[in-house]
């Protein structure tokens, strides 16, 4: 296993700091001088590391995807007869995750979408790209489960991952403000248990 470098472990905490901040202030919420401070690193480093917040934010995002690809994939590759149950029993780790939570933050890429994803073009680009690997994921679950027979054929798979994605990022906007894991429930229940059956 290679050795991790002081700079790569300063970089790391300087994400995991941003991915922190951002979920609970919200990028203009969070200011340069705070997250330096939380991480221990003078704002010299920072800039060598990623020359603009702009540019940090984009990789705070993708550092943000990275865990629940992971955890998605290992499902998937867990899912030799049943793809479809795969899928939920990740969306039901997530919702458990939340109620851990009491249901603060919802989703960095959601919450971002909302306030800087029209205004922050490199930031925007990160997002676009965050969730067309996640879709693309989830995509190639669906195609597993349509071919198991789990999952109906008359829809493509893209569309299906598009619509799971759009909905599960609404039911987290909703589940904020109703404290409650009800609309993430609803979400899986919906789609995954009705809607894309065959």
């Amino acid at each position: 296993m290679p050795k991790v470098t002081k700079k790569e472990l300063k970089r790391e905490s300087l994400l995991n700091q941003g991915v922190t901040m951002l979920m609970g202030q919200g990028y203009h919420g969070t200011g340069l001088q705070e997250i330096l401070n939380a991480a221990n690193i003078p704002k010299g480093s920072f800039y060598n590391y990623f020359g603009s917040k702009e540019n940090f934010g984009a990789e705070v995002i993708q550092h943000y995807i990275d865990p629940f690809i992971t955890q998605l994939a290992a499902h998937l590759q867990q899912s030799e007869t049943d793809a479809l149950s795969a899928i939920r029993r990740y969306f039901g780790e997530l919702i458990v995750e939340l109620e851990k939570n009491e249901f603060k933050g919802g989703c960095l890429l959601g919450n971002l979408m909302g306030e800087i994803g029209d205004s922050s073009e490199i930031c925007r680009k990160s997002l676009q790209f965050a969730v067309g690997r996640y879709r693309d994921l989830l995509q190639s679950g669906l195609a597993k489960a349509q071919q198991q027979g789990t999952v109906r054929s008359d829809k493509t798979t893209e569309e299906m991952a598009d619509l799971l994605i759009n909905t599960w990022q609404g039911a987290l906007l909703r589940m904020k403000i109703e404290k409650s894991s009800v609309p993430a429930k609803q979400c899986c229940k919906n789609l995954l248990e009705d809607f894309f059956k065959p």
